[in-house]
């Protein structure tokens, strides 16, 4: 195989609709792999820089001229968009018959180009399970990063291959899985970030100047521990909750109470209710998981959760039916100011 990646079989020319965090950022991996990107769209002003940035020399053009001029279409736009641009471009005569569209939205699988696929195109879902920055920063992350792999049978090998080229690890996802899949990535990266933004509020209120700097190596330490009990404990094994560590795991029901009364003051004195909120939706899922997975008594647990009464009042009763089982189980992209699909 030739050294230069532009010199090997079956190179296409790759035109991308949205030079978001995630388009330019792909598009430049898939020009590092010999695919020339021969066209862009780009709205906005931070798009245009983008785009100038991460794959120079590229013309920026409008949605059907991309199309028109592309082998291999990348759409990378907000979910919501999507359905309208893709049905929009049929409607039109945009989709040229044998050209490969590749969609990155989480949400949705293939059936979003149905309009695409009755004009003859190759459709692909290809999701990246990680945040993007929109800078070459993002390039070095994609080794190894899992791309959900949604496709008809026949082509899967295609989005495969692509996924494999710019270093990613393809994960085969149904159709029917999309939702599920793309509402746990959501879950875990969105609302991390919602916990750090709490704590740093609670630690600036006692005082401390630079909550970031005191959170990262406890956060650090939580979520590695967090991911390695999750990789090494199986189907049906506890998951990710064997690490978990504190009070509620200790069923220290009187830390517990007076963490509850503390952030309780601070939402009070503050406005900023949703910090007890959390903790106490929180805590409450953790005191359950604990449970679930043998960690906690059936007595402490309930201590813990009467120690909760006061936050999200309602739902101290401790469920000892089914819980959440010891383990669950497996099942923007934005152009410029919109809210970016890869931050879910």
């Amino acid at each position: 195989m030739s050294a230069d990646p532009a010199a090997r079989p079956g190179r296409l020319g790759v035109g991308v609709v949205g030079a978001g965090r995630v388009g330019a950022v792909l598009g430049s991996a898939l020009a590092g792999a010999g695919h020339p990107v021969v066209a862009v769209s780009a709205v906005s002003q931070e798009s245009r820089e983008r785009a100038a940035a991460l794959l120079p020399g590229v013309p920026v053009v409008d949605v059907p001229e991309v199309v028109r001029r592309a082998e291999l279409v990348l759409l990378a736009v907000p979910d919501d968009a999507l359905p309208g641009l893709v049905r929009g471009l049929a409607e039109t005569g945009g989709w040229q018959p044998g050209q490969i569209v590749v969609h990155t939205s989480g949400r949705f699988g293939v059936d979003v180009l149905a309009p695409a696929r009755a004009a003859g195109v190759i459709p692909l879902a290809l999701h990246p399970a990680m945040t993007f920055t929109g800078t070459s920063l993002d390039l070095a992350r994609l080794a190894g990063c899992a791309f959900a792999v949604t496709a008809p049978a026949p082509v899967l090998p295609i989005g495969q291959a692509l996924v494999v080229e710019i270093g990613g690890e393809p994960v085969v996802l149904p159709e029917e899985a999309r939702g599920l899949y793309h509402a746990g990535l959501a879950h875990a990266a969105n609302h991390l970030v919602v916990l750090v933004a709490q704590a740093s509020e609670a630690l600036r209120a006692a005082g401390v100047p630079e909550p970031g700097r005191v959170l990262r190596p406890l956060l650090d330490a939580a979520l590695d521990g967090a991911l390695r009990a999750e990789d090494a404990s199986g189907p049906d094994g506890p998951g990710a909750i064997a690490a978990l560590t504190g009070p509620v795991r200790r069923g220290d029901a009187g830390t517990v109470g007076e963490h509850a009364v503390t952030l309780a003051a601070l939402g009070t004195r503050t406005g900023a209710v949703d910090v007890p909120n959390g903790y106490g939706a929180l805590a409450r899922a953790a005191t359950s998981r604990a449970l679930a997975a043998g960690l906690l008594g059936a007595a402490d647990a309930q201590r813990v959760l009467d120690a909760l009464t006061g936050i999200n009042p309602g739902t101290g009763a401790l469920d000892t039916s089914d819980g959440p089982g010891p383990a669950p189980g497996p099942d923007g992209q934005d152009d410029g100011g919109t809210a970016p699909q890869e931050d879910a």
